[in-house]
């Protein structure tokens, strides 16, 4: 599970500004944010898999996904990781990417994907759930938006808690600079729980509860679960972007910053 909010083409100094908690399981093997395929993709990397839950280019191609909460996941289903990367390698724009990716989007467990060119100014919700609905491709138009765990702006608690403190947050810079690493640890460190009566009733209710913090942590029998990194990407209208990670590493939380620019923003 994972939540994320971001502004887009909605400020005069950061056309995108995204906030994105990763949780999974604390063992689970994972790369840092870092640089791939000869420096031209930067993003963190699920070890397990090889797919990533959030990346970006030096291109302006930006792509992060969360998964759908379900009941029962397929085990033998593609991984969701590799639709990030597939992207930010493709040429094609984000709606005819989506529409690509429509013909196998049953092989996939849930998921719920956003694909956006920054230098075009497109970006596209992407999901393969509800079942009934097959697939989902939807234009995202400027302004604050969060995705958890439904579909994109779904009103569940967690979501509908950190859209208002982000507002609240932003608000109080204006069109000024925004201090990202205050952001991170006022937003995405909160640990409050939803009331139990708001909860979706899609699975088990203690574990729907566990997860209905934006910060998550929790243990099982598989071992810790929860949020294990923080990542923040800026985008400046110059052009500057700004990938911050706050990550765990063993049993110590770590952080960097790199920075790169984006051509022909």
């Amino acid at each position: 599970m994972c939540i994320a909010v971001f502004m887009w083409q909605k400020h005069g100094v950061y056309p995108f500004l995204l906030l994105l908690n990763r949780d999974e399981y604390h063992n689970r093997a994972t790369t840092p944010v870092g640089w791939w395929d000869g420096g031209e993709i930067i993003g963190g990397r699920d070890e397990v898999a090889g797919g990533t839950w959030l990346a970006s280019s030096k291109q302006g191609r930006v792509a992060f996904l969360t998964n759908v909460l379900e009941l029962h996941a397929r085990p033998e289903a593609k991984t969701r990781g590799d639709l990030v990367i597939r992207f930010l390698k493709s040429n094609k724009s984000p709606k005819a990417f989506a529409e690509e990716l429509a013909k196998e989007a049953s092989e996939y467990n849930g998921f719920n994907l956003i694909v956006a060119d920054l230098v075009s100014k497109s970006m596209v919700y992407v999901s393969n759930r509800p079942k009934e609905a097959h697939f989902s491709i939807q234009p995202v138009p400027p302004g604050i938006h969060v995705l958890s765990n439904a579909m994109l702006d779904s009103p569940w608690p967690k979501a509908e808690r950190l859209e208002t403190s982000f507002k609240v947050q932003v608000d109080r810079y204006g069109e000024g600079e925004i201090p990202v690493k205050e952001l991170v640890e006022k937003l995405m460190r909160d640990t409050e729980k939803a009331d139990e009566n708001k909860l979706p009733n899609i699975c088990p209710r203690d574990w729907e509860h566990n997860l209905s913090s934006i910060f998550v942590e929790v243990d099982t029998p598989l071992g810790k679960y929860g949020t294990r990194s923080t990542a923040a990407l800026t985008v400046r209208a110059s052009g500057e972007a700004s990938f911050y990670e706050i990550y765990l590493e063993g049993e110590e939380w770590k952080q960097h910053t790199l920075n790169y620019y984006i051509q022909k923003l």
